[in-house]
């Protein structure tokens, strides 16, 4: 199978990260227009889970890592690129995959996980499969 070059491919990775973000930010973003969460946000528990501070920076560290990754996929060397999508890509996967098996299910929900799993899990087969041989 061809790959695309390497700078193609920092390109190809930072806009996939774009893309698994905003689906995680639109998700939540329509969480806000269901009626039954709405309503537990409002009270700070949503299914017996607290939203406290700590729970809050928790959710702000998870978020960064995608958007953190537009620019790293962008900036760094080849090899700590493709390690550092690897990784984030398997921390955001099985996130996104705890997460179906917590709180009330939602088909939206379901539907955005989806579509979250797959780029993420593909981003971490193409940094896996993309070629050690610096070429710049």
């Amino acid at each position: 199978m061809k790959y695309i070059a390497i700078k193609d491919s920092r390109v190809l990775l930072s806009t996939l990260w774009i893309f698994v973000t905003l689906n995680y930010l639109y998700c939540d973003l329509i969480g806000l227009m269901d009626a039954n969460l709405l309503k537990q946000y409002l009270t700070g528990t949503i299914d017996g889970l607290v939203l406290d501070e700590t729970f809050l920076l928790m959710a702000a560290f998870l978020m960064e890592i995608p958007i953190a990754m537009t620019l790293l996929s962008r900036i760094l060397k080849q090899n700590a690129n493709r390690w550092a999508n690897i990784i984030a890509g398997s921390i955001k996967t099985i996130v996104m995959i705890l997460t179906l098996f917590v709180g009330t299910f939602t088909l939206y929900y379901l539907f955005f996980a989806i579509i979250e799993i797959a780029t993420t899990t593909f981003i971490i087969w193409y940094a896996w499969h993309w070629s050690t041989v610096e070429t710049e």
